[in-house]
C-alpha cells in the first residue's frame, strides 16, 4: 500500500440546525486542544507528587494554569474512558466497558455525539492525533464520529502479535494476541504503515507530537479541535533515541521526560502561531498505572491500588487547564470534576449545543475562572466491569460497596516489560473520608452511619437509572453501543 505523507480531512456535511445557539464570533471562540495520556498515574508528573524526573514544560502548564486535584475517569480501563471523554457520559449509559480488542463485537454508536461532532456544528476544525481504541475500522473511526482528520493507532498499543520481550510469536496459540496483526497507523479511514516492532513504537510520542503541531499552524485562522492521545506510557513503553537516557532513571523516565517534550511542542506552537491566549488547553489521563508491570509503570502518589479497580489510584488522575488570561495562573482547584464534564464545560465555553441524548457531564467552567462559591459536582458514580457499582464520591466522602477487585498489593510485580500477578479479591463495604484518608486506610462507616445511609440512596438512583449488575438491576437510561458486524 502507497503510503500516504499528507492527508486530508473529510468534510462531513450535516443537515441538524442548531439555530437556537447564538454563535459566538470567530475571534472569540477559543480553540481547545486536549491531551490525553494513557495509564499516567497521579502521581507521574513532577508538579504533582515531585517524580525523580523532571517535566518542566508540564511544569509551566501548570503555573501558567490551574491544577486539579479530584479529578476523576468514568472507568480505569482504555475504551469505557475515552468514550466517557468524548461523549460526556457514564460509558455504562452508551453501552461502553472494558478495552476493546480489534476483534470486539462492540463500538461507540455513531449516534452518540462527541466533543467533535458538537464543536463541528458550531463552525471548529476538528482533528485527532493517537489513540481511538472506540472501533478498529470504518464505520466506527473518527471521522465517523465528528473529525475531520486522523492519523493514529485504532487502539491499544499492546494488541499486537508481539511477545513481552519485544520478540514476535513464534506459535499463534501461546496467546490470543498472536493471533492480532501487526498495529496498523491509520490516515483517515485507510491503514497507511504497520508498526512492527518497540523500535517502531518509540517513534510514535514524535510522530504524534509532529502530526499535531502541523494541524495547529494549518488551523490557525480557523477555530480548531484538536485531540492528541498518546500511546504511551501504556505498555509496551518505548522511546526515541533523542530521549533515551534523558531522565537518568530507567526508561519509563525517558518516557515522561518525551512526553513532556511533547507538551512543550504544542505549546511552542501555540505561542508561535499567536494562538495562546485564545486556546483552552487540557492535559490528563485515561487511567491510574498499570502497577504490575512494576519499573514499567508509574505510581499513584500514594492514592490506593491503580488501573482497573475504582480505587483513589484507578480513577483518580492528574488534570492541568491552561488558558492564559482566562484561567488564573498558578492555581489549584480542590473541588470534584470528571472528564465527562469536559464536553458540557467546552462547549459552554465555544458556544455549541449539547447533544440531543442525556449525557452526564455537568459544566464545571465556573471551577475554571476560580469561583469558590460554586459546587458544580457534588457526587460521582464509580461503576466497573460490564455495569457494576462499585463506589459513590459524594463530598468530601466515598462510600465502597462490595464487590470484587484486582489487587497489586498481593505480589511483587514484574520487570522491564513482563507483568507480575494481578489477583481478583472481594471488596467489603467500607466509608472512607476524602479529606483525611485518601489512600482509603481506614473505614469510618460505624462512625458515620448517617453519610452511609444519604450514599446509599445515592447508589440507588443510579441503579434506577443506569443499573447495576451486582443486584440485578437493569437500568431505564441505558443505550446500546455500536453493533459491529463480523
Amino acid at each position: 500500500m502507497k503510503k500516504i505523507v499528507r492527508f486530508t480531512g473529510l468534510l462531513l456535511l450535516t443537515a441538524v440546525s442548531f439555530s437556537f445557539v447564538k454563535p459566538l464570533p470567530p475571534a472569540k471562540r477559543p480553540n481547545v486542544v486536549i491531551i490525553f495520556m494513557d495509564d499516567m498515574g497521579y502521581g507521574d508528573l513532577e508538579c504533582y507528587a515531585g517524580t525523580p524526573w523532571h517535566t518542566p514544560h508540564i511544569n509551566r502548564m501548570a503555573a501558567q494554569g490551574m491544577r486539579f486535584t479530584y479529578f476523576y475517569v468514568a472507568q480505569a480501563v482504555c475504551s469505557a474512558s475515552r468514550a466517557a471523554l468524548l461523549t460526556g457520559c457514564y460509558p455504562n449509559r452508551i453501552g461502553i466497558h472494558g478495552a476493546l480488542w480489534p476483534t470486539a463485537p462492540m463500538a461507540l454508536d455513531t449516534g452518540e455525539q462527541t466533543i467533535a461532532g458538537v464543536l463541528k456544528q458550531q463552525g471548529y476544525h476538528t482533528g485527532m492525533v493517537g489513540k481511538w481504541h472506540l472501533g478498529s475500522k470504518v464505520p466506527w473511526l473518527p471521522l465517523q464520529h465528528g473529525f475531520d482528520e486522523y492519523l493514529g493507532l485504532p487502539y491499544s498499543n499492546d494488541m499486537w502479535p508481539v511477545h513481552y520481550d519485544g520478540k514476535p510469536y513464534a506459535d499463534t496459540s501461546t496467546h490470543p494476541r498472536a493471533k492480532y496483526p501487526p498495529l496498523p497507523l491509520i490516515a483517515g479511514n485507510n491503514p497507511v504503515k504497520y508498526i512492527r516492532t518497540l523500535e517502531d513504537q518509540a517513534q510514535l510520542t514524535t510522530m504524534y507530537t509532529e502530526r499535531a503541531c502541523r494541524f495547529i499552524r494549518e488551523n490557525r485562522r480557523q477555530p480548531f479541535f484538536l485531540y492528541l492521545a498518546h500511546s504511551m506510557p501504556h505498555v509496551p513503553i518505548a522511546v526515541s533515541d533523542k530521549h533515551k537516557g534523558k531522565s537518568k532513571d530507567g526508561l519509563f523516565g525517558d518516557v515522561m521526560t518525551e512526553i513532556d517534550w511533547s507538551v512543550g511542542q504544542v505549546m511552542k506552537t501555540l505561542e508561535d502561531n499567536g494562538l495562546a491566549e485564545n486556546t483552552l488547553v487540557i492535559f490528563t489521563s485515561d487511567n491510574g498505572p498499570w502497577l504490575n508491570y512494576g519499573n514499567h509503570a508509574g505510581n499513584t502518589g500514594g492514592l490506593r491500588e491503580g488501573k482497573g479497580t475504582s480505587w483513589e489510584g484507578g480513577i483518580r488522575v492528574p488534570c492541568i487547564m491552561r488558558w492564559p488570561g482566562k484561567i488564573p495562573a498558578g492555581t489549584v482547584c480542590n473541588k470534584m470534576a470528571a472528564t465527562i464534564d469536559l464536553l458540557p464545560t467546552i462547549a459552554n465555553l465555544c458556544g455549541a449545543a449539547l447533544p440531543v441524548r442525556k449525557i452526564d457531564g455537568v459544566n464545571v467552567s465556573s471551577l475554571l475562572f476560580n469561583n469558590p462559591d460554586i459546587t458544580p459536582r457534588d457526587e460521582f458514580a464509580v461503576y466497573y466491569e460490564v455495569n457494576s457499582l462499585q463506589a459513590i464520591r459524594k463530598g468530601p466522602w466515598k462510600l465502597v460497596l462490595p464487590h470484587r477487585s484486582r489487587s497489586y498489593k498481593l505480589n511483587v510485580p514484574g520487570y522491564d516489560g513482563f507483568p507480575g500477578a494481578q489477583p481478583v479479591v472481594p471488596v467489603v463495604q467500607a466509608l472512607y473520608d476524602m479529606r483525611r484518608d485518601p489512600g482509603e486506610t481506614l473505614d469510618v462507616q460505624q462512625q458515620f452511619p448517617d453519610v452511609v445511609k444519604e450514599l446509599l440512596a445515592v447508589a440507588e438512583k443510579y441503579r434506577k437509572d443506569l443499573g447495576d449488575d451486582l443486584t440485578g438491576e437493569k437500568g431505564n437510561g441505558r443505550r446500546k453501543a455500536g453493533e459491529v458486524q463480523k
